[in-house]
């Protein structure tokens, strides 16, 4: 028999829609009321939030850290449920604090809890599954959905609505879920992990587009920003006119992060001419390989609470 504890925290899993189609929170949470939904797991429940994803903030996601570090002796897994539009960044931050070495598992919905074809109890009776199996402890955290086991790291929300929305570009899921068994066919790479109490600051991202614009990065010069994420073109390239607005930034000791806004693919830098990866780098902007700008802006936080600096941060970064 596992014990697992489960922490509710919201999100489309735990609502309702009105004859409308508009979804809002629902006063019960219709995951507790099952009560041991599987023989051979004991479920401790705990509503430990009650937020729409978009309202996920970095001090919930501490809270949750806390509350893992906390019961890591009493069981034996973890369940998060938690809302689709940011699961993947509570996912990453969770996966890069010194959590236990026991299964921690996060699900969510994309139908509310009442409507034709709704996905969150199987969703739910899948992530306890994966919670309960040994195979999933030595993974770091995992993202279950739509009987697809992903890592933390990787996996990204892929589209509004459609149930199989969560996927992991250029590597795929981490193993799927069967009617009988668990299946893994990866082992996620080994993370730095950081035992933080708090983690704050303020790291904007900037989407880099055709004919851009300096003005919002000229702005940010300004502003007592902690350090700022690009999405470039490409595998990592930006155009001429905001190269200015950049050495300012740098000039300040701003760290600057670059991601590519390609959905597949790593940024690196390959492009020698003006606003290039080359030169980019040169200029000592750092590339973060495989993360989404909203991964790359987590860890960025998460390094400079934990007092990174010089060639530490810049390893940790583009590590």
């Amino acid at each position: 028999m596992k014990n697992i504890l489960v922490l509710h925290t919201g999100g489309t899993i735990s609502m309702q829609a009105d004859e409308k189609g508009q979804v809002s929170s629902s006063q019960i949470n219709p995951m507790t009321q099952m009560t041991s939904p599987l023989d051979n797991i004991q479920v401790t429940a705990v509503d430990f939030l009650n937020l729409p994803s978009p309202h996920m903030t970095l001090e919930a996601m501490m809270a949750l850290y806390q509350k893992i570090k906390l019961e890591a002796e009493q069981f034996d897994g973890f369940v998060i449920t938690h809302g689709t539009d940011t699961l993947e960044e509570t996912a990453y931050f969770l996966d890069t604090m010194a959590i236990p070495q026991k299964p921690i598992v996060l699900t969510g919905a994309m139908r509310s809890s009442n409507e034709l074809g709704s996905d969150g109890v199987y969703n739910y009776l899948t992530a306890l599954r994966v919670a309960a199996d040994d195979k999933s402890a030595d993974k770091g955290v995992l993202v279950v959905m739509n009987d697809e086991i992903h890592a933390a790291k990787y996996v990204t929300k892929t589209h509004t609505t459609n149930v199989s929305t969560f996927q992991t570009p250029t590597h795929g899921p981490l193993g799927l879920v069967t009617k009988r068994e668990i299946l893994f066919f990866k082992t996620a790479e080994p993370r730095v992990r950081f035992d933080l109490n708090r983690v704050a600051g303020l790291v904007p991202i900037i989407k880099s587009y055709a004919d851009m614009d300096p003005l919002l990065l000229e702005s940010l010069a300004h502003t007592n920003i902690d350090g700022i994420v690009i999405e470039a073109l490409g595998a990592g390239n930006l155009p001429p006119a905001v190269l200015p607005a950049l050495d300012n930034l740098l000039d300040k000791g701003i760290p600057v992060v670059l991601v590519s806004r390609c959905f597949n693919g790593i940024a690196e830098p390959v492009y020698s001419y003006q606003g290039g990866g080359v030169d980019l780098e040169n200029k000592g902007i750092l590339f973060v390989k495989e993360l989404n700008a909203q991964k790359a802006r987590i860890k960025l936080l998460i390094a400079l609470e934990a007092g990174l600096t010089g060639q530490e941060l810049v390893d940790y970064i583009q590590g």
